[in-house]
């Protein structure tokens, strides 16, 4: 498969803004941005290639050696660097039929580290967790699940988006959708605390009692996108369905049409892997030992192939860093990117990065990281550096205007605004800043969720996140001296005392879902 750049829309918007570029170094950036992007090849190398990157997992562990592969091919120095240990496991295929009343195969995925169906797949009947009286009469009923499926999943009275009720739909009846589906919600909710489990604590007391599996659905409240997390089951398969197959089996189980369902979910417990985190860096030329990071998350769920969390920050920090080496490759300052190693799982790669490389904290010059999906970058906190307007205000203005236009920032900001990555960074000291971009539906459509796919990408609003990052990086490399660090304290609302900064806790170093 061929993947072709956008050449055109290079050449028209090299044209567009290389009249605003004020010093060759810039133009450059520009034009090997638009003119030469591998974008789409590297998100097609990772997406489809690769595939997701659970952490433990051996795409996780492939990713990484592609990545390092590919710095390596453009000259650029790059290595694995352990960061700890996590439950190794492998995903299998998910074969999900209805076989009664009527035959028809399903939409669902095993959640992450579930454990496998017996080879071959197990059948059995549906059954919808009922409404108890209390804890004790959940325990009288839990015999009755040996050898079936148990839905625990609130079904949702709609399967259409808020957006396409509200364009179409008459006001009465949105009025009627929402207040049936705040019903059901709030019935559920006190039909699963009847039980006296949390929602970890039920799909084991289920299985101890013989279920066949646990069937799941986590609508994301987008066409066709379910949210797909982990399994806290240890010895039947938990499956998340689509929201119109879950709908389809909770109605024929209620009305009493038993619906029969053969589930086959395989997958492979490999024990404690080796994490990692991806480092690739461009030597300094004059300040070899100050720096300046790009950041960006390496792994991802795998309900999808994790394009917009976070595969494109991930090409975008890679397609960076072959920009500034084709066009900037003697900077004044060491050039660092980070590929960070679970961060679904608590920020892990990024903590322990800043914990086993004490001596490189006080020298990072400033960080910009890049989490939230796949449109144009839109707005940059100063998170809670009191002098950050000065000079991030200074190298913004290099940026060529229609690519900032719409950029909003907040000065000083609060650390730890964005949550994600930066914010190890952050609880230490450094000028760590998260490039938030536009959510392209972000939230309830592609976050966390079995669409997370390829297609999913804007390519054209990625491209211009390279320009505004290579040039970001540029400026903080040229800057004469190392920036002001001085932090806004946080305090917590409550108390009105000092806040500890987020982040502030050792990385986990063994992990995994038990």
């Amino acid at each position: 498969m061929k993947i072709r750049n956008s050449w055109y829309f290079g050449l028209v918007f090299f044209v567009a803004v290389q009249v605003q570029a004020q010093n060759p170094v810039i133009d450059a950036i520009i034009k090997e941005a638009t003119q030469n992007s591998k974008l789409e090849v590297l998100a097609h190398e990772i997406m489809d290639g690769v595939g997701p990157r659970l952490v433990g997992s051996p795409q996780m562990q492939k990713a990484h050696d592609l990545a390092v592969t590919t710095y390596q091919s453009w000259g650029i120095s790059a290595r694995n660097e352990k960061w700890g240990e996590w439950r190794g496991w492998e995903r299998g295929v998910t074969h999900l039929d209805m076989v009664a009343p009527w035959t028809k195969s399903l939409a669902g995925t095993q959640l992450a580290w579930s454990p496998s169906s017996p080879q071959g797949g197990v059948k059995g009947e549906v059954v919808i967790l009922p409404e108890f009286a209390d804890s004790l009469a959940f325990q009288k009923w839990l015999p009755s699940v040996k050898g079936k499926y148990v839905m625990i999943s609130v079904p949702q009275p709609t399967g259409r988006p808020d957006y396409n009720w509200e364009e179409h739909g008459m006001p009465a009846s949105i009025e009627k959708m929402k207040a049936a589906r705040t019903k059901l919600t709030e019935s559920w909710t006190k039909r699963l605390q009847a039980t006296g489990k949390n929602r970890n604590q039920l799909p084991l007391a289920l299985e101890n009692a013989g279920a066949a599996g646990i069937l799941t659905s986590n609508w994301s409240n987008a066409f066709g996108a379910n949210k797909i997390f982990s399994a806290s089951t240890k010895k039947v398969p938990t499956v998340d369905i689509s929201l119109e197959d879950y709908g389809l089996l909770y109605r024929l189980a209620e009305s009493g049409k038993k619906p029969q369902l053969h589930l086959n979910a395989q997958s492979k417990e490999t024990g404690l892997q080796p994490t990692y985190n991806t480092v690739a860096e461009i030597k300094g030329s004059t300040k070899p030992d100050e720096y300046v990071m790009l950041s960006a998350h390496f792994d991802s769920w795998d309900g999808g192939t994790g394009a917009t969390d976070n595969g494109t920050g991930t090409i975008l920090m890679m397609e960076v860093m072959r920009v500034l080496k084709q066009v900037y490759p003697n900077p004044k300052r060491t050039i660092l990117v980070g590929h960070w190693g679970s961060e679904e799982q608590g920020l892990n790669g990024s903590r322990a990065f800043v914990e086993d490389h004490p001596e490189m904290v006080g020298k990072i010059q400033a960080l910009f990281n890049q989490d939230n999906g796949t449109g144009r970058i839109a707005n940059i906190s100063g998170q809670g550096y009191v002098d950050s307007y000065e000079y991030l205000g200074r190298w913004l203005n290099k940026v060529p205007r229609n690519i900032t236009q719409d950029l909003k920032t907040e000065f000083p900001g609060n650390p730890g605004a964005g949550g994600t990555d930066h914010v190890s960074f952050v609880a230490a000291g450094v000028p760590a800043f998260n490039l938030s971009a536009l959510p392209w539906n972000y939230f309830n459509y592609t976050w966390h969720t079995n669409l997370d796919t390829y297609d999913k990408i804007v390519f054209d609003d990625v491209r211009q996140n390279v320009i505004l990052t290579a040039i970001l990086v540029y400026m903080a490399s040229e800057e004469e001296g190392l920036v002001s660090r001085k932090q806004r304290i946080p305090i917590n609302a409550r108390t009105g005392e000092p806040a500890e900064w987020p982040g502030k806790r050792s990385p986990t170093r063994k992990g995994g879902v038990n």
